[in-house]
């Protein structure tokens, strides 16, 4: 375990594993990526997100209602951004490991609060929301995720989503623009 400004990293809970449902032995996933919906989830999500295996959300949900409607495409990761408050929001943990085909994914909403350091941690790819700016860039081996924002369009800003792809241990990121 690698030590942060003198604290333990926060791992207290463990990786989870997504296991593609479909076909167990399967070495390719597509991993739908979404973030600050802002409680709009605009109708192009379900098309751009069909046959993915999951789903993961870096935050600002803006409502259970959006969970609800991912969650009928694929089952959902999620986590809180800095927009997600009252009741319902208090199930969403700040950030979320999970293990996707052999890869460890740390999703956060915003990439100023990574306290780790992933490649040293075992994370290959890092998943990350909140700027409403989408990108992709890869950094010490890591492949680093911000899909941009799927909500309310701001001036300026695409309307987005990623797709991960994850075949044979490798990942590779697509941002996918929506009609706004």
């Amino acid at each position: 375990m690698h030590l942060k400004k003198g604290k333990k990293i926060i791992m207290e809970k463990p990786v989870k594993t997504v296991q593609n449902k479909t076909n167990p032995d399967k070495n390719r996933f597509r991993i739908g990526v979404i973030s600050d919906t802002h409680g709009l989830l605009r109708p192009g999500v379900a098309r751009i997100f069909s046959n993915i295996d999951r789903i993961l959300h870096a935050g600002d949900v803006g409502g259970f209602s959006v969970m609800e409607e991912l969650q009928k495409i694929a089952p959902v990761t999620a986590v809180r951004g800095n927009m997600d408050g009252g009741e319902w929001a208090q199930g969403l943990p700040p950030f979320e490991a999970v293990s996707i085909g052999g890869l460890n994914i740390y999703v956060l909403h915003d990439l100023y609060d990574l306290d780790i350091a992933p490649s040293a941690d075992g994370f290959s790819v890092v998943i990350n929301g909140h700027t409403h700016r989408p990108a992709i860039r890869s950094q010490n081996g890591v492949l680093y995720l911000n899909p941009g924002s799927a909500g309310p369009k701001r001036s300026g800003k695409p309307v987005s989503v990623g797709l991960l792809h994850i075949e044979n241990g490798r990942a590779e990121a697509e941002i996918i623009e929506i009609e706004a």
